[in-house]
């Protein structure tokens, strides 16, 4: 008798304990087949036998519908016993099973057990790890554009350079002029309390003068310059990789390197020092006038004092870091822009990552300056 090629493909049970195949269990036969398949899995844990040998034609779309029902009866904890399956088709659906999850375990969108502690642990440990050799391979190929750069100082960009200082720059004044007044501000109102019990009214100038120009003036402006100008460094980089416009740049010949991550580099360490000094003298002037307020101490006496009171090298300590700080914070930038992938999702997590690492990393590496520097007497 010659199968009919047309004969939709069924799923009976006779009893709780029997489900029988029959049909044209192949892409013609198994329109309605899902709806059954939904329908077959039994409401007790009890064995099964399924009864195949009513199939009379098998092909991958059904095998694979047959595979799946098997997986699911499993999954559920019910003894799935098949029986009468034709040999041809037995070998076909073994075929199927091997690219697909094996009945014995749970299916692929069930919820897999969360690893301990020590394994979370091991897995955070090697993603650190491998984030931290690619950002040192990430340095190693810009220092190489650079050097580049360098010895061929026509392939230099200009106007990127001018354009990111007057964006990491010129456009950030406002932030970091209000920042650093208050923060004088704050400097100022808290030592003046331990000041005045000792009568040393006028070393509030010590205070505000070295604070603001060693520590706080460059360290303030890189936080907010990484929160500013780092994160807009992700976000772009990010959305060009998003949308392959870095590797259409690569496909024309044009190094991505050079067109968009030195130049942020160059300008942001011009601007930066720069913009440390603007928040020395807004620091001063706040300190100074909280200063008058709750000390009493006049304008030209607390300069008379600074002047003392704070070296050259110590306003050469507070600029000197702040070149370091924009480095930092322009690869770190760039470096999670490129590391972006899948969707505009990516691109919010690398931003938020490039701001988090950044300002890490700039602390860590005031830090080091800090014993740096006491070690040398500076």
């Amino acid at each position: 008798m010659q199968p009919n090629p047309t004969a939709p493909a069924t799923i009976a049970r006779p009893n709780p304990q029997t489900l029988n195949l029959s049909g044209c269990w192949s892409v013609s036969g198994i329109g309605t087949l899902e709806l059954q398949l939904q329908a077959a899995r039994p409401a007790i844990r009890a064995p099964l036998m399924v009864d195949a040998a009513g199939i009379e034609v098998l092909d991958t779309a059904g095998a694979w519908l047959l595979q799946m029902l098997l997986i699911r009866l499993r999954s559920g904890g019910i003894e799935v016993t098949l029986q009468g399956l034709r040999p041809e088709f037995a070998a076909l659906l073994a075929l199927i099973a091997e690219h697909l999850v094996a009945p014995d375990r749970p299916p692929a969108n069930s919820a897999s057990p969360s690893p301990t502690a020590l394994e979370g642990l091991g897995q955070n440990a090697n993603a650190a790890f491998e984030q931290g050799t690619a950002l040192l391979a990430f340095v190693g190929e810009t220092s190489l554009a650079l050097v580049g750069t360098l010895a061929h100082p026509s392939r230099c960009r200009w106007r990127p350079i001018l354009y990111n200082i007057r964006s990491a720059g010129f456009d950030a004044l406002p932030i970091v002029a209000l920042l650093s007044f208050l923060l004088g501000i704050v400097v100022a109102y808290q030592g003046a309390d331990q000041l005045r019990q000792y009568g040393a009214n006028i070393f509030v100038a010590d205070l505000v003068g070295l604070s603001m120009l060693r520590e706080f003036a460059p360290l303030i402006t890189a936080i907010i310059i990484a929160g500013r100008s780092g994160s807009a460094y992700a976000a772009q980089i990010g959305t060009m990789t998003v949308t392959e416009e870095i590797d259409a740049m690569r496909t024309i010949g044009i190094a991505p390197l050079e067109l968009l991550v030195l130049p942020k580099i160059i300008a942001l360490v011009i601007a930066l020092p720069l913009l440390t000094v603007f928040a020395d003298v807004l620091g001063v002037i706040g300190g100074m006038i909280m200063a008058r307020a709750q000390l009493g101490v006049g304008y030209g006496e607390f300069l008379e004092r600074f002047v003392k009171a704070v070296s050259l090298t110590s306003y050469a300590v507070g600029i000197g870091k702040a070149p370091v700080f924009a480095a930092i914070i322009a690869l770190v930038g760039c470096f999670q822009g490129f590391r972006t992938h899948g969707g505009a999702d990516s691109v919010g997590r690398q931003t938020t990552r490039a701001v988090v690492q950044a300002i890490f990393l700039v602390i860590v590496a005031d830090a080091l300056f800090s014993i740096a520097f006491s070690v040398l007497n500076l």
